[in-house]
């Protein structure tokens, strides 16, 4: 759950919000019905209202829903402006709608219930030849050198007041961390995980290895995970560390981090293999 703050500061990313509403002037005509899920303070609803849809439905469970429907009455849309607080899964709509758009994966598109709710909505709302937005997301991955991140998450687990508790460190290690330090280098080329393409996926596990091969020297400390998401045609943009910042959106994602359970010597090391 976002704060209203935190809604904000979406908005500030203007790789993102550009993105969406660039995606939304390329579909949205006076005869169009748009679906938001997950719509939170409903910036995207917003703007197809703006950009002239003839209905739009913004269907958010938390209480950020009363702040859109505010918002759609400030600006006079609320004549077709429908606000439905639930989840979207347990929605039933009066009519099938010509794009559906969502951001819901936060920095991981495999997160929660993001995939099992846009095949839900895209199979019992969206009309024959509607669109999704967004596409596509490509997951991709590397080894990583960050040792700020992984400093601050052994700290804890070593010696404190003279307490060995180094027993909790093998369960952290073992647990999804965001990666925001700005001290992050990738040490191998980026793999290629998964390709979701909204449009005809039909399941939300995924089975898949990596083997990467050393191209330099450094210290690997874990696995980063980011995605290139491919919104509309022509229409990109991308967690990956270090992208441009005209599609960049790790200052509100991050990357997804799997800590390693020791730092790797990549002076030694010729290969590593993920599963």
């Amino acid at each position: 759950m976002y704060t209203i703050s935190q809604y904000g500061n979406m908005y500030m990313n203007k790789a993102r919000i550009n993105a969406y509403a660039r995606a939304l002037r390329q579909v949205i005509t006076p005869n169009s019905i748009v679906l938001d899920i997950g719509a939170g303070t409903g910036i995207f609803a917003l703007l197809a209202c703006r950009y002239g849809a003839r209905r739009v439905y913004a269907i958010e469970r938390e209480d950020a829903i009363n702040l859109a429907r505010e918002m759609a009455a400030a600006n006079g849309y609320s004549d077709r402006f429908a606000c439905i607080q639930s989840l979207s899964t347990k929605v039933a709509l009066p009519e099938r709608v010509d794009a559906i758009i969502s951001d819901l994966s936060g920095m991981l598109p495999l997160f929660g219930q993001h995939i099992p709710a846009i095949i839900d909505a895209r199979d019992r709302f969206l009309a024959p030849g509607g669109v999704l937005i967004a596409r596509q997301d490509h997951l991709r991955a590397s080894i990583v050198e960050a040792p700020d991140c992984y400093r601050k998450l052994t700290q804890p687990w070593k010696n404190l007041f003279g307490l060995n508790l180094s027993a909790g460190w093998p369960l952290v290690a073992n647990t999804l961390r965001s990666l925001t330090s700005k001290r992050l280098k990738l040490l191998t080329p980026p793999s290629n995980l998964a390709v979701l393409d909204y449009r005809t996926i039909a399941d939300s596990n995924m089975d898949t290895q990596l083997v990467w091969s050393m191209h330099q020297t450094g210290t690997g400390h874990g696995v980063a995970v980011w995605f290139d998401r491919i919104v509309a045609d022509g229409i990109k943009i991308s967690n990956e560390p270090g992208a441009p910042k005209a599609v960049s959106t790790s200052d509100i994602y991050g990357q997804a981090f799997f800590p390693g359970p020791i730092p790797l010597n990549w002076s030694r090391v010729t290969g590593f293999f993920f599963e």
